[in-house]
């Protein structure tokens, strides 16, 4: 645990080798990269942390401040406590996260990897706007579910990404846990869309970067991710075959492997 002067922060680390900082999405903690760590055996030093509102990380946004400069700078005192350069890692709300720390260059990174970030606003600026209203409307329905204090309104934004009947076939103790921590999910969109990522602002993230998509989640995550790769200067984009949002927990060897070789390759030209 860091106890920063914003609140406490998870924390924790095992392993050796090259430091990789692992930012889990919405809904979820460090644990929620147990599976990749597993299969990699050890080959590095791993960091893993929880981002604001969830696990032992305290929450410092508010409805009238819910910036995602908030959740960068949480991730920063991670990124010190480590020790750099790291290479960081973020999945979903994670990955744009770890974009906007990227895009502070505030503390040391070696490498970035983005696993489905929730881009949504390079849709909008890019000339994709069927598929930007493709997030509004979900997130509209989610956001109105909410109001109306429907117990699951939760489960819409999870099946959006997994497909339908995604939440209901997580375990009880992982649905309890979205549903318990929905108002930290809603500031979460509230932070997303309105993170200014655009492709002005991408194009000075200046460290080797790899962007990950599922070849089976919907087309406009896939091509958020694909614009995202595209706007951030020599990044590689990779289409995870088979895989939907979750792909951490459902195709651990191909994201293991994908981040683990972007990992090395760096390493061995430093």
């Amino acid at each position: 645990m860091i106890d920063d002067p914003g609140g406490r922060i998870d924390y924790d680390e095992s392993g050796s080798g090259p430091t990789v900082v692992l930012v889990p999405g919405s809904c979820s903690t460090g644990a929620a990269w147990r599976p990749i760590m597993s299969n990699w055996k050890g080959r590095f030093r791993c960091v893993t942390t929880s981002l604001l509102g969830y696990g032992g990380t305290a929450e410092r946004r508010t409805a009238d401040d819910p910036t995602i400069a908030h959740e960068a700078a949480a991730m920063e005192a991670v990124v010190r406590r480590a020790g750099g350069p790291v290479h960081l890692v973020g999945h979903s709300f994670g990955g744009l996260v770890s974009v906007a720390v990227a895009t502070r260059h505030k503390v040391p990174i070696a490498s970035l990897t983005v696993i489905e970030a929730p881009a949504a606003l390079l849709l909008r600026d890019l000339g994709e706007p069927t598929l930007f209203a493709d997030f509004r409307r979900m997130t509209d329905r989610y956001f109105a579910a909410f109001v109306r204090r429907e117990p699951e309104a939760i489960a819409a934004m999870i099946d959006f990404y997994g497909g339908a009947g995604t939440f209901a076939s997580w375990p009880t103790r992982l649905r309890a846990y979205a549903v318990e921590t929905t108002h930290v999910n809603i500031l979460d969109w509230e932070s997303g869309y309105g993170f200014p990522s655009s492709p002005a602002l991408l194009a000075e993230i200046n460290v080797p970067t790899l962007v990950l998509w599922g070849g089976a989640s919907p087309r406009a995550v896939q091509r958020a991710n694909e614009l995202l790769a595209a706007s951030i200067r020599g990044a590689s984009g990779h289409t995870v075959a088979g895989a939907a949002h979750f792909m951490i927990a459902t195709h651990v060897e191909e994201v293991a492997a994908a981040v683990a070789d972007h990992v090395e390759l760096v390493e061995a030209v430093q």
